[in-house]
């Protein structure tokens, strides 16, 4: 057995550190999702405090780590009596990112409980952890429905299995530690909200605090049983004040005045719901346990706050995650002094309450520079003249400086035709594990989910060769059959992005970017990779590979220069040749390219017909694709629409997707029948 890195050795990281030993003190704080770029000691420090916590007593033979001085009534290896039980380790248990559902809540031996009627139950991940720790690293590249089903059971103390009718129940109490990368895509707010604490984690940009870094790790990496030797001290230091902070926390006292400065820290950064308020509160109270104090003191009620209050402050995705730390200590120092009780006439803030001035509807909108589209006399002129705009000084080129995108806004769902069997998503239609069932076949592996009605078929005829004599059903493995289900899939969404000088008046620059935006936020809800590849000048780049990070392609579409030639059919290559990478890495998950122009081409021999013959590379691949015009001005070309037609895809101009009108354009993309 591989020895773990000593908790106490990590240099640094000392959020991170607190975070985890509150976690172990009292589980009940909810867990702790640890945010950071690779190579940060997140998993390292993870794996570490395993070592630290106190061993259980467990009831021998149970499969489910019952406690032997309060066993679950409801055990389905019980009934335990009470008893002294036996000493182990607590758990650390990695639930990998490719898991199945079975494999992390357990599976029910369907074929035994329709023939025998027993509940023949093989524990889960779920179980292992129980009274220990469940570690998911990259847990923001795990499914949907074993994030909901790992959180709900973190939630409820409780795992629950149901397969057609039987059912089993176990407790799973343990403490909940995710690791991810932003880089890689984000969680959505509501599984966000589920973890209790949340701490960011970077590399230190200190020399000496590197070295350091590395010389520890490479005298671990020597010699580790030596190394853990000269840390033991420490770790038994740790370990003791864990099981002191346990032993204190139910004497611990949270005042009136604490609970006031923890709600009125809650309302003044406007965070849903009443999650926050608990888990400051039990936060607060574990830290007072942990400095061995039986008061909490307000400078717990900050660190609460600056634990578990960042994540919850997102309102999208295209939001940094953090906290003011000047105006969560003006309104902890308001309500320091505040007495609990007050008449219903009081007003405790006549200037408006923790909201502060920045509450209520009275709020100025963000500075702007009137960059969304004010109607088609501004982006007329620009399309004579590679520009529009006096040049600034510095750029070069033709090249303008990056504008910012206009307000995103809703859109409605694009959706791939046909049938595909990609990634859970919610674009569109799937043959997946999860959805409406619409018909039965064998399964091919392990059965997962049973069409009870098929497989009754199914065994209904062979009844008398089998001997049945009683009223059970008998059921061999040849009957069963395996539900096929319809859901929905994600896709990969191709953002193919002109940014010649025909595109740069700042006013449709900023509309164009805000279309994107808006569309990368209908993206980032539909569990949807995405790609960015931009064309001007004399080439195409690849600004973002495809990814799952909707923030990154965020950012890179914000700092999108402009200016140039339009080398369109250099950009649509670029796409093909993504896309072609893209089969090979991920085959089963189609593609929808959003191609965003206004169909200019210049530069070069023939710029016209060069496109056109890289457009209808695409309609020979059958990719999906929508053009989004941005040609504005009391003429028009057309030109959009006819590379639309080269593509066999939609076209739908940039004021009908800011109406949010393309609902009908391109809920369904047509293909024409190949």
């Amino acid at each position: 057995m591989t020895t773990p890195f000593p908790f106490t050795a990590v240099v640094g990281q000392d959020d991170l550190r607190l975070a985890l030993l509150l976690n172990a003190v009292s589980p009940a704080v909810g867990g702790v999702l640890v945010r950071g770029e690779k190579g940060t000691a997140k998993s390292t420090a993870v794996r570490a405090l395993s070592a630290l916590l106190p061993e259980v007593a467990v009831v021998p033979g149970c499969r489910f780590s019952c406690d032997p001085a309060a066993p679950d009534p409801a055990c389905p290896d019980g009934p335990h009596e009470t008893g002294p039980g036996a000493q182990r380790p607590a758990r650390m248990v990695e639930l990998p990112v490719g898991a199945s559902e079975d494999r992390l809540v357990g599976a029910l031996d369907i074929e035994r409980a329709l023939a025998e009627g027993v509940k023949a139950f093989e524990p889960g991940l779920l179980a292992d952890a129980h009274r220990g720790i469940l570690y998911v690293d990259e847990v923001n590249l795990l499914h949907d429905h074993l994030v909901d089903l790992l959180l709900d059971a973190a939630a409820m103390g409780a795992s629950y299995v149901e397969r057609e009718g039987v059912s089993v129940r176990h407790a799973a109490r343990f403490l909940l530690v995710g690791t991810m990368n932003p880089e890689e895509g984000e969680l959505r707010p509501q599984l966000l909200d589920r973890f209790g604490l949340t701490v960011e984690v970077a590399a230190s940009r200190e020399p000496d605090q590197r070295v350091e870094v590395v010389r520890r790790r490479l005298a671990y990496d020597d010699d580790p049983a030596g190394f853990t030797v000269r840390w033991a001290d420490e770790e038994s230091a740790v370990r003791a004040q864990i099981i002191a902070a346990r032993k204190l926390l139910p004497s611990v006292r949270l005042g009136d005045g604490a609970l006031r400065q923890i709600a009125a820290t809650c309302a003044a950064f406007e965070v849903d719901g009443m999650r926050a308020d608990i888990v400051m509160a039990r936060t607060a109270t574990t830290l007072a346990a942990w400095a061995g104090r039986t008061d909490v003191l307000a400078e717990d009620v900050r660190q609460a706050a600056l634990l578990a209050l960042p994540h919850r402050r997102r309102r999208n995705p295209f939001d940094a995650p953090g906290l003011d730390e000047n105006k969560l200590d003006e309104t902890l120092e308001e309500f320091a002094e505040q007495e609990p009780e007050q008449g219903p006439d009081d007003d405790p803030d006549p200037d408006g309450g923790p909201d502060g001035p920045e509450g209520g509807g009275g709020q100025q909108p963000p500075e702007s520079d009137s960059d969304g589209p004010q109607g088609d006399d501004a982006g007329a002129r620009p399309e004579a003249g590679e520009g529009g705009e006096p040049q600034p000084s510095g750029t070069g080129s033709g090249e303008q400086q990056p504008v910012r995108a206009s307000e995103p806004f809703r859109t409605k769902a694009l959706s791939v035709p046909g049938i595909g069997e990609g990634a859970a998503g919610r674009r569109s239609r799937a043959r997946t594990e999860h959805g409406r069932t619409t018909g039965a076949k064998r399964p091919q592996g392990a059965l997962t989910k049973l069409h009870l009605a098929a497989t009754i078929q199914a065994a209904a005829p062979h009844q008398l060769a089998r001997g049945r004599s009683g009223r059970g059903l008998v059921v061999r493995r040849d009957d069963l059959r395996q539900a096929t289900r319809e859901g929905r899939e994600g896709n990969l969404v191709l953002f193919v992005v002109d940014a010649s000088g025909s595109m740069a008046a700042r006013q449709r620059m900023s509309a164009v970017k805000g279309a994107v935006l808006s569309l990368l936020l209908d993206a980032y809800q539909r569990r949807d990779k995405v790609g960015l590849v931009t064309f001007r000048g004399a080439s195409a780049d690849v600004a973002l590979p495809p990814t799952s990070s909707v923030d990154a392609a965020a950012v890179r579409l914000e700092s999108l220069p402009t200016g140039g030639r339009t080398p369109l059919a250099a950009g649509l290559l670029k796409a093909h040749d993504v896309l072609r990478v893209e089969r090979l890495r991920d085959p089963a998950r189609r593609a929808l390219v959003v191609l965003v122009t206004d169909g200019r081409a210049t530069g070069g021999p023939e710029p016209v017909a060069l496109a056109g013959r890289a457009a209808r590379l695409f309609a020979a691949d059958g990719v999906a694709s929508v053009v989004v015009d941005c040609e504005t001005g009391p003429v028009r070309l057309g030109l959009a629409g006819q590379l639309a037609g080269e593509l066999e895809g939609t076209a739908v101009t940039l004021d009908e997707l800011r109406a949010d009108s393309i609902a009908g354009l391109v809920k369904d993309v047509q293909r024409r029948a190949a």
